[in-house]
């Protein structure tokens, strides 16, 4: 659960963690500075590219990574398409496809430890305020490394609610999404104790 770094060894493993941590902040700073449907669509291209340079396994691997994203892509292409902004609507759905897949390339490129390393380097500053920058950078690291697998436990609740009723799941998957994130947070307290904790 603590890392969805790709078994498959590309050119982006070999960069340093902070390079591509502070690469993809720029993208991403980029991508809101852009306005118009056909340049967010070519930033989208070059990252597919960028995706297809470590391979088309491991290019497929970070398509699967994007699934979570389709309830959004609904929602907000639903109501883009009533409000009639089709235009507004291709500029949101481009610009958090591009941003996620970014991340994900990042994600899937670094190592948790290499990540730790670049955020604990960075919250040395807040040090002299009480806050323990060991501690920070592994809350942003698990938040980082959660997002997606909770959004894959929530598919999975739902799928299974769907093979045992056929009524929609809507607002019943929340409880045992709840109790399975409490799970998942109690096992992974168990396993950074087992490690010595979070320093």
């Amino acid at each position: 659960m603590l890392t969805l770094t790709s078994p498959v060894e590309t050119w982006a493993h070999r960069v340093p963690a902070g390079a591509k941590l502070a690469a993809m902040a720029l993208a991403t700073t980029g991508l809101f500075a852009l306005d118009a449907p056909s340049a967010l669509a070519a930033a989208l291209a070059l990252t597919v590219a960028l995706h297809l340079t470590g391979g088309l396994r491991f290019a497929l691997a970070g398509l699967r990574l994007l699934r979570p994203l389709w309830p959004f892509i609904l929602i907000v292409g639903v109501w883009h398409l009533w409000t009639g902004d089709i235009a507004g609507g291709a500029t949101v759905l481009l610009r958090m496809v591009t941003a996620v897949a970014l991340a994900n390339f990042v994600t899937m490129t670094t190592r948790l430890s290499d990540m730790l390393a670049v955020i604990e380097r960075l919250a040395r500053p807040l040090r002299p305020l009480g806050l323990s920058p060991r501690r920070l950078a592994i809350a942003f690291a698990l938040v980082i490394r959660f997002i997606p697998v909770m959004l894959d436990r929530l598919e999975q609740i739902g799928a299974s609610w769907r093979a045992r009723s056929p009524r929609r799941p809507r607002w019943r998957v929340l409880v045992p999404a709840t109790l399975a994130a409490l799970d998942d947070a109690d096992r992974t307290a168990e396993a950074l104790r087992a490690r010595g904790g979070a320093g």
